[in-house]
């Protein structure tokens, strides 16, 4: 005779553990061993009914006790002796739940309450708007309880009756083989009842489509696309069961202005010849107003100039605000006045020989480019 191994050794617990680390063991152990995991594997059959031994004495203070104090022989006869896998459902259906899988609940008392379905509604803002902390207010379809019936599904006057199928359980039994499984009643959704005469104008749903309108708050920094949620805002759940959410999804209209890249908004600025060359001070633009900016002398095209703390706000609230990227190009004048066109030539005649070093590099480059200098040079060497 194989001699039994210690009970808090097969579950894997230590002596002083509890009732809820005791019983949490125990179903991580059945579910290791379950025969339908294992394919009817005779060791894991066996290790699924000492789990279970295990667990009737342990569970019980009364019989944790006697094993504590006198081992197996205190508890000889008063510990299951399980044949059938069948039985050890039958015996701790409320710990293995009603699916084959199921939550530490069992029976009616443990079924859990389905949540209602999600719903989207959807919202667009300016990128002004969508800076600041904002409240839209947003409509949409959901479903509400049916009046005539006040939500109970039935035609006035009359009343639930008992599933016929589970008998009012909310649960029915099937045997697969040696393994006796209990699931959800397919008939009546687990709530025990059925509707024999329903309601006339939402045909036994117990509610109807209808419009809703709430504010919403929406968080500063949101980006288009990013969704917004709001708890408890979707389908009712069925039998009473908690509502599902609704999710705001947030679009941002694009700026005339400003374009945006994250927590950054990026403005293109034009300033002439005169003031990249010789400096300035000019105005730029900002979701709060304008703002001074200086234009050191020599500025090039598609120079950036960067304005801390004038961009965008993080909408999770994790960093501050993002920085305004000011780039700049040169606004060539389509049309010029006599006096601007003589002192653009005159410009034009001292360039031609007063030519900065780079000009002057660049030309020579050019110069050896056109004329093969550099093969030359590479053919006397």
């Amino acid at each position: 005779m194989v001699a039994k191994r210690d009970y808090y050794e097969v579950l894997g617990v230590e002596r002083s553990a509890g009732e809820r680390e005791i019983a949490t063991a125990y179903r991580k152990m059945a579910i290791k061993y379950h025969p339908d995991s294992n394919g009817g594997d005779p060791d894991a059959v066996e290790r699924f009914k000492e789990a279970a031994e295990a667990y009737e004495v342990l569970n019980d203070a009364e019989k944790r006790a006697r094993y504590d104090q006198y081992g197996h022989a205190g508890v000889a006869g008063s510990a299951g002796q399980y044949e059938q896998v069948g039985d050890i459902f039958e015996a701790f259906g409320d710990i293995l739940g009603t699916g084959l899988f199921g939550d530490m609940l069992g029976g009616r008392r443990g079924r859990r309450q389905r949540r209602g379905a999600d719903i989207r509604c959807d919202v667009t803002l300016d990128l002004e708007e969508a800076a600041v902390n904002t409240v839209k207010t947003v409509t949409f379809s959901r479903s509400r309880a049916c009046g005539s019936c006040d939500g109970k599904g039935t035609r006035p006057g009359s009343s639930l009756e008992r599933c016929r199928r589970c008998g009012g359980e909310g649960q029915v039994a099937q045997q697969m083989g040696f393994v006796r499984v209990q699931t959800t009643c397919p008939s009546c959704e687990g709530s025990g009842t059925m509707i024999a005469d329903p309601c006339g104008d939402c045909a036994g749903a117990g509610r109807v489509a209808g419009n809703v309108t709430i504010d919403v708050s929406i968080p500063a920094g949101v980006d288009d696309g990013m969704r917004v949620r709001i708890p408890g805002e979707g389908e009712p759940g069925p039998s009473d069961g908690p509502a599902g959410d609704c999710y705001c999804f947030v679009s941002v209209r694009p700026h005339k202005l400003f374009q945006r890249d994250g927590q950054h908004l990026i403005v293109r600025l034009p300033i002439t010849y005169t003031q990249a060359t010789l400096g300035a001070k000019v105005e730029v633009p900002t979701l709060s107003g304008a703002t001074e900016l200086t234009i050191p002398k020599g500025t090039q095209a598609g120079e950036v100039f960067r304005l801390r703390n004038n961009g965008m706000p993080d909408p999770r609230g994790r960093s501050g605000r993002g920085e305004l990227l000011v780039q700049t190009y040169i606004e060539v004048p389509r049309k010029l006045g006599r006096e601007q066109r003589d002192l653009l030539q005159q410009l034009a005649e001292l360039e031609r020989t007063e030519v900065t070093p780079e000009r002057t590099s660049f030309l020579e480059k050019l110069r050896d480019y056109l004329t093969g200098g550099d093969a030359t040079e590479e053919a006397d060497a």
